[in-house]
């Protein structure tokens, strides 16, 4: 059951919010990990030594559930081989080396002003090419999402613009700068799907994104040619309170929709698909400009306020040189890097590991986000249960796991957690309670 249990937090926004979007040089090197998407690894289609252009194929999807993959920079193939991965430790990457030229393998044109002769199948078949996986940190392929089973019907789509993680203002700064580009890719999205009810869902601290999307809105519906094969088509903005997780796929519908994914479904179980607004941008210019998804919109911040930026980075670019270009001096007292959110984010220990597709931020942080408390035992307080938006017992999972009964925690539905860390933060003996339920999601997965 989808519970509406939300936590407040200082969300920490103000460092970014009014920072516009900064275009990072192309770095000297990438790191193009084989594994940025759920589902098989993509399959290289180049060889060391082979030179390669911005935007090339060098890795295939391989298998329904699977990404492509397309060089960041134009240069050479200097190795693939097993490489650090921010995220499972190490991966099989693809490593270019700069020709300092960034030469496109697609044409820099001026966007499609008519494709309305497009059919369903040629717009997936564009996604599926351009690689674009969920850029709000999921990375589900994108051309699979859009192609439910003929018995899944699908009358509603949501696109997130919720951004509920502290820190993280890119999907933000986007609404603000590509309001225009996230419509009409929506509209791409709706258009495939078959759906005429389209619902943004943005949080109220951002009431100027959300006039930004209205206006945009309105101007393109009163242009020619806007959703001219789509007559009738409801496309509306809703604020949402302010509050953590509220941007989860499952409380977003609930909040949105008033409906409610069964446990162990998806969305489109119920007839939705949720995108993220950075996914059906990347949609825009894979079908509008013919461009692969070889970049994104990430935030930098924390603690410092003189590296806080949004930028478009490359993907393959070290976490090192992307802060090295924010301004990141050794005079810094660091505590800790996590790329993400405070919340769901994961500690980096390797600054050589690359930007992927799913990055939306990096935080930089010092010794005032050290927690320091020690674990103690479980009190029972069950403020873990009030706060879990999916209606789970954390306490239980993560005391099951503790004592390797993982059999146990299988009755207590880990796999219906999303895994926002609200228990983890709201509990008052700091155990490390999303950590136990990961593990006893991977453990019984294992043996299943």
């Amino acid at each position: 059951m989808v519970n509406l249990n939300f936590i407040h937090l200082a969300d920490f926004k103000n460092i970014t919010r009014n920072k516009k979007i900064e275009a990072v040089p192309a770095p000297k090197k990438v790191i193009l990990p084989l594994s940025q998407h759920l589902g098989a690894l993509s399959e290289p289609v180049v060889n060391t030594g082979d030179s390669v252009k911005t935007g090339s194929l060098i890795a295939q999807a391989k298998g329904f559930i699977s990404s492509n993959l397309h060089s960041s920079i134009s240069g050479k193939v200097i190795a693939i081989e097993e490489s650090p991965h921010p995220i499972i430790g190490s991966s099989k990457a693809i490593i270019i080396e700069s020709d300092g030229q960034d030469i496109k393998a697609y044409l820099d044109l001026a966007p499609a002003k008519d494709i309305s002769g497009l059919s369903k199948e040629e717009i997936i078949a564009l996604i599926k090419e351009a690689g674009i996986v969920g850029l709000g940190g999921a990375a589900f392929p994108l051309s699979v999402k859009l192609s439910p089973p003929p018995a899944k019907k699908i009358d509603s789509l949501i696109i997130n613009g919720a951004e509920c993680e502290p820190f993280l203002t890119c999907d933000h700064r986007l609404m603000l700068e590509k309001p225009k580009e996230i419509i009409l890719g929506a509209e791409l999205i709706a258009k495939v799907l078959g759906v005429k009810d389209i619902t943004i869902g943005i949080e109220e601290n951002k009431l100027d994104a959300i006039e930004s999307i209205n206006s945009s809105i309105f101007l393109l519906k009163a242009s020619l040619g806007f959703a001219r094969d789509r007559q009738g088509s409801r496309l509306k903005v809703k604020a949402l309170k302010t509050r953590y997780p509220q941007g989860g796929e499952k409380q977003l519908i609930k909040t949105l929709l008033n409906k409610e994914v069964p446990s162990g479904g998806l969305p489109l179980d119920i007839g939705i698909v949720v995108n993220n607004v950075q996914t059906v941008f990347a949609a825009y210019e894979a079908v509008y400009l013919r461009k692969p998804l070889y970049e994104r919109v990430i935030t930098i911040s924390g603690s410092f306020s003189n590296i806080a930026k949004n930028i478009l980075v490359r993907i393959g670019a070290p976490i090192k040189d992307v802060l090295d270009y924010c301004g990141m001096s050794p005079k810094l007292d660091i505590y800790k890097i996590v790329m993400g959110g405070p919340m769901t984010g994961v500690a980096q220990s390797n600054l050589n590991a690359p930007v992927i597709k799913g990055t939306s931020g990096i935080l930089v942080l010092d010794k005032k986000f050290k927690l320091g408390e020690k674990e103690l035992e479980c009190i029972r307080c069950s403020r873990c249960i009030e706060a879990c938006p999916a209606g789970l017992m954390p306490c239980m999972i993560g005391l099951s796991s503790k004592k390797e009964r993982f059999d146990i925690a299988s009755s207590y539905d880990p796999f219906d957690c999303i895994e926002c860390g609200s228990c983890s933060f709201v509990c008052p003996s700091k155990i490390p309670l999303i950590q136990l339920i990961k593990l006893a999601k991977a453990k019984i997965k294992t043996r299943s």
